[in-house]
Order: structure tokens, then sequence, then C-alpha cells
């Protein structure tokens, strides 16, 4: 593409226009070249004191005070049975002597049913007994406070803990995948 010549009538109306208009800057010559830029200065970054190449920064406490899900609060109990069982335990190795189901029971029926379960299982002498509460429904949840899914799942390690059934029980742990998962415990029984 050619550029086309300005017109006679252009090259006048420009002059014009540019007698008309005003330096910004007077001062500087017409012939004066822009200075150049200052070029940036290295400044060395200051030494951090207790710094090696390779270390860990030291850890942050806590910010926040949320309850552990009750998963994770069986499951940091400690261990009170003898620890190779508990490992079979955990491996799902080990057969329940006998099971009581909770699944569509409410909490004035469970408590009961449960305490009675667990007090005949430690007097006819069983050691490990599995308690299957199942995982809970799923609600519609709205509002800006969460509910814990599991009624039965989230009271049950609690009634364990407490009298006449914290006599009888000596550890409480979430079932194996083959026994239940996350909707089942183990609750191994002290001798009677």
């Amino acid at each position: 593409m050619t550029r086309r010549r300005l017109t006679p009538e252009e090259v006048d109306l420009w002059r014009k226009v540019a007698d008309s208009a005003h330096r910004m800057h007077p001062e500087r010559s017409h012939h004066e070249a822009p200075k150049p830029k200052p070029k940036p200065v290295k400044v060395p970054s200051p030494r951090l004191s207790g710094f090696e190449v390779g270390a860990k920064s030291p850890s942050r406490p806590v910010t926040h005070d949320l309850m552990p899900g009750i998963s994770e609060r069986v499951a940091r109990q400690p261990v009170k049975m003898d620890k190779k069982a508990f490992g079979r335990l955990k491996r799902g190795k080990l057969v329940p002597e006998g099971k009581i189901d909770l699944h569509g029971m409410t909490l004035d029926q469970a408590h009961p049913a449960l305490t009675g379960f667990l007090l005949r299982s430690h007097s006819e002498g069983k050691r490990l007994v599995l308690v299957i509460t199942g995982k809970g429904k799923t609600k519609y949840d709205e509002g800006p406070i969460p509910t814990r899914r599991g009624v039965l799942k989230h009271n049950v390690p609690h009634w364990l803990s407490m009298a006449p059934l914290a006599g009888v029980v000596l550890q409480v742990s979430e079932a194996h995948l083959k026994h239940g998962g996350s909707g089942a415990y183990y609750v191994y029984l002290r001798r009677h």
C-alpha cells in the first residue's frame, strides 16, 4: 500500500494548527535529545537471621478450633489393648463374635438396646462385637452452621465412654470395610 501525499490545502491547514499550538516544555531546546532513563541500582538483600538453605520454617499455631470428625476422634484414642491384636483388628482379620444393628432406631431405642447387648455379650465372655450404626442420611442443609451426618454414628462412641459401658469396653475402633467401614464400630470388651 502506498502513502498518498498531502494536498496543498491540507498542508496550509496543518501549518495554521501548528502555529496556534504552544509548546509543552518551552525551556527545552528544539534539538535537545531526551535524557536516558536511570538504570536501577541493585540493593543487596538483607541476610535473614537463623535461615539456612533447606531448613523448614517454624510451624504456626492452629488458627481455628473446629472439632475433628468422629472417625478422626475415634482413631486418635490411645490403644489400650494388645498392639498385635489391634493391628489384626484394624486389618479386619479378627472375626466379631456378635453384632447388633442399630439401623432405623431412634436414640431412645438404640441406647438401651446397645447397653443390654454389650452387658450380655460381656457376661457371655465375648471379646469382640460389631456395632452397626450406619453412616446416616444426607440431609439438605442450607444453614450457615453445618450439621453432622449420622446421629447414631456420633452418639455411640459417647455412650461407650460413659457408665455402665465404660467399665466393660476396652477399645473402640472404626470397622474394616468388609465389616461396614465407617458405618460400624468394633467394640473390644474387657475380660469377664
